[in-house]
């Protein structure tokens, strides 16, 4: 393809239809790119709010800020979205920007490799290969989900499954259930089980910080506001925003806010688990944010009710009656795996080779990095949404996910007017010993064991600082950063 095609219409490859692949095409539409197709492995668009939908599912993250700033959506129904509301909105955004004609549902991407002859990527599926000037991968950190490794859990006589494949088949009414894990997604299941089942025993390996989650439903008065007012979702986003900066970074750093942070969770464990015995098992000794906070209201009184049971004791194995620890046999029905994803597998399983063969997988053998999140030495015009390093702790992800989208569309015309560009190594170097820099002052590094972390305790997930900051720093391209080559 010569440089005035790709000027004129570059053809991009999108891996994954959640809030970053959506958000790509979307901007590529806005620009009037319309020659890319959306690989998407799933049956309709969504990612990971249309795989989980296991009872209670739902964000954290204030609804007016976990979407699309271009796409203010005045129908939110309350503060905290569910599932089904939040999978409403992105079905929404990809009709109204005419998306679907460009998605590849259930179509897996297995492989990608640069062609240094032709300067383009060989996308390959199981339908067969096709080549695409630019790669932009959307997968998410949170697609894979991470079964443990317990001894005998294939010996189970019942039946078991993965908190982000529910099986809706299951009537859980009347059952021994037991619920391995308690993180984010166990805190919302665990309620709405504990409502219906027999027993449930809740097998917890590492307390969490828990700060209660406001009941704030939008009325049809603030409903018609936000419709008809515009500038006020405008207001209410921007102060949800700075707020978060303002009030909830400083806890990630241990700075003014975090001393407040912990008595509050502290004062909300306190006033709803009455029991100290219960109290002591649920009370961390880490500080606070250096594991992902629950941000739930519901949560603990479920923990206190007389049908459910806490076991902090070692899971010994899985035995065909139910789960055995150091003190002895919990028998279950069902087997409910809250164990999380494998965050740190970045864009696995997906095979993905750049210039001189060099295989990802084996560049990130040391742990999974990127120049700004985005982009890797030796990967020609491969971009990452939602890469290393780019995870938030206290406000939303998609406001990362709009300041990497634009930064790619930034480099749009950089490719097409000197060729494939990849970022060299010696501004990756300086991106690494910046970034090591800024999470020493966090409190990820107080050694505590989170899906924030890879297997040898090296922070991969999140980003340390502020989003102002990775606004600033991502507002355009920087020539002198990248290689380019014809």
């Amino acid at each position: 393809m010569t440089s005035e095609g790709l000027r004129m219409e570059p053809s991009v490859a999108i891996i994954g239809a959640g809030f970053a692949g959506l958000c790509m095409a979307i901007h590529l539409e806005k620009a009037g790119i319309r020659s890319y197709t959306i690989f998407e492995r799933g049956s309709d668009v969504g990612g990971t709010w249309r795989d989980n939908t296991y009872p209670g599912a739902g964000c954290d993250i204030p609804s007016h800020l976990y979407s699309f700033s271009f796409e203010k959506y005045s129908s939110w129904t309350c503060r905290y979205p569910g599932q089904s509301e939040i999978l409403g909105y992105l079905r929404m955004c990809a009709d109204k920007y005419s998306l679907r004609p460009r998605i590849r549902l259930n179509t897996e991407v297995t492989a990608a490799a640069f062609d240094e002859t032709l300067g383009r990527w060989r996308v390959r599926t199981r339908d067969g290969e096709q080549l695409f000037d630019v790669l932009v991968t959307g997968m998410g950190q949170l697609s894979r989900p991470r079964l443990p490794d317990i001894p005998g859990m294939s010996d189970f006589a019942g039946v078991a499954f993965h908190s982000a494949r529910w099986d809706h088949s299951q009537d859980l009414s009347g059952r021994r259930v037991a619920v391995v894990g308690n993180g984010s997604s166990a805190a919302q299941l665990i309620p709405r089980i504990a409502e219906v089942a027999e027993r449930v025993d809740v097998f917890q390996r590492t307390p969490n910080w828990v700060l209660p989650k406001p009941d704030a439903t939008f009325g049809e008065v603030t409903g018609t506001a936000f419709r008809y007012l515009p500038f006020l979702q405008r207001a209410y986003r921007e102060w949800l925003l700075r707020y978060t900066e303002i009030v909830a970074h400083p806890v990630l750093t241990d700075g003014w806010s975090a001393p407040l942070a912990r008595r509050r969770a502290l004062n909300h464990l306190r006033a709803q688990v009455p029991d100290p015995r219960l109290r002591a098992k649920l009370t961390p000794g880490y500080p606070i944010g250096c594991r992902r906070i629950i941000v739930d209201s519901e949560f603990y009184p479920a923990l206190s009710r007389p049908n459910v049971n806490v076991v902090t004791d070692e899971i010994v194995r899985i035995a065909p009656e139910g789960v055995v620890t150091t003190e002895g046999l919990h028998p279950a029905d069902v087997i409910v795996y809250a164990t999380g994803f494998l965050a740190a597998d970045f864009l696995a399983p997906v095979e993905i080779t750049g210039r001189r063969r060099r295989r990802l997988r084996q560049e990130w053998e040391g742990g999974a990095q990127a120049y700004l999140g985005i982009a890797v030495p030796h990967f020609p015009n491969l971009f990452m949404l939602y890469g290393p390093n780019t995870n938030l702790g206290h406000t939303s992800v998609v406001f990362m996910i709009e300041c990497q989208v634009r930064y790619v569309m930034g480099c749009l015309p950089y490719l097409a007017e000197r060729g494939p560009m990849e970022v060299t190594p010696e501004a990756m170097r300086a991106w690494r010993l910046r970034l090591g820099r800024a999470m020493e002052s966090t409190v990820w590094r107080a050694g505590c064991t989170s899906w924030y972390t890879d297997a040898t305790g090296r922070v991969t997930g999140n980003w340390p600082a502020t989003v102002a900051l990775y606004r600033r720093i991502t507002r355009a391209p920087r020539p002198a950063a990248f290689r380019f080559s014809r």
